[in-house]
């Protein structure tokens, strides 16, 4: 893809963006798998398992972008990619802007929302 596949509010990441994306969602799922075997194996208690969110969230968040091809960083700073990883290109236009703010907003939301719900199940399990 080109600068042009750039849509204000809905599209703001190439493929090797996306990708990364995914390896991000990838680490976080590994991460989350990683703090739960920790609960069960130390038996620690429900409190505790509100640890889980942060990995959590990082898993939702990098699933999210990737999913929506935006990601919520590009978007509150206004810029956009792709091209090569780390060739930024910014975004001129301020209503473009302020359209790529609120979609990183809901995304970060969203995101926040899944992590939430999942470690509420992770804290409810009878581990």
């Amino acid at each position: 893809m080109s600068e042009s596949g750039y849509i204000p509010g809905s599209c703001n990441l190439g493929a090797g963006e996306i990708s990364r994306r995914r390896m991000v969602a990838a680490i976080g799922l590994i991460l989350s798998l990683s703090a739960i075997a920790t609960f069960l194996s130390t038996g620690a208690p429900r409190g505790a398992r509100l640890g889980v969110f942060i990995p959590l969230l990082v898993m939702s968040v990098g699933w999210v972008q990737s999913r929506k091809k935006f990601c919520l960083a590009y978007g509150f700073a206004g810029t956009f990619n792709f091209g090569k990883l780390g060739e930024l290109s910014r975004v001129a236009d301020p209503a473009d802007r302020a359209a790529d703010r609120r979609t990183a907003l809901i995304i970060f939301a969203q995101s926040a929302l899944y992590a939430a719900v999942l470690t509420l199940l992770v804290v409810a399990l009878p581990l």
